[in-house]
């Protein structure tokens, strides 16, 4: 695995941990073009009270507004879980060249484990798409931000 990637993941992870301490689910993403960090996020959805709120959703905004377009033609996104349909459906529309992701999601994911919306032949674009970066890492904190919420409720 090329290091800058993990660098890269390791942002996205870093921002995770802020939602985490949130008392978000641990969700980070980065956006890179040209080599650097043009977009960070992560989920909101607890303190705006909005569902899209994820932190893939939020770093489009954020890149797109950086770059003055509406394509990311030349971007990557770095996430800690696979991207759900609404994210993977607004990262074609974004036109994103790669994503990056940390762990698989097998309930929602929509980057090849649940739908396949990145690759959909039947869309005007399609991602390149690498997962498993930092894996145990992305996995690990996702695990314990749910464990801690079932001790806290039992």
């Amino acid at each position: 695995m090329h290091k800058l990637h993990e660098v890269f993941m390791r942002e996205a992870l870093k921002e995770a941990r802020v939602a985490f301490e949130e008392d978000e689910v641990p969700v980070g993403a980065v956006i890179v073009h040209g080599n650097r960090v043009i977009a960070r996020a992560h989920n909101q959805i607890e303190r705006l009270q909005d569902p899209t709120a994820h932190a893939e959703m939020i770093a489009i905004t954020s890149a797109a507004n950086y770059l003055g377009t509406k394509w990311l033609n030349e971007a990557s996104l770095y996430v800690t879980i696979e991207p759900c349909s609404m994210c993977a459906g607004a990262l074609v529309l974004a036109r994103v060249s790669h994503v990056y992701f940390g762990a698989d999601d097998p309930k929602t994911g929509a980057c090849g484990s649940v739908f396949d919306i990145a690759n959909n032949k039947k869309l005007n674009h399609r991602i390149l798409v690498t997962k498993g970066i930092l894996q145990e890492e992305a996995g690990g904190l996702l695990s314990e931000f749910f464990r801690k919420k079932r001790t806290k409720t039992n």
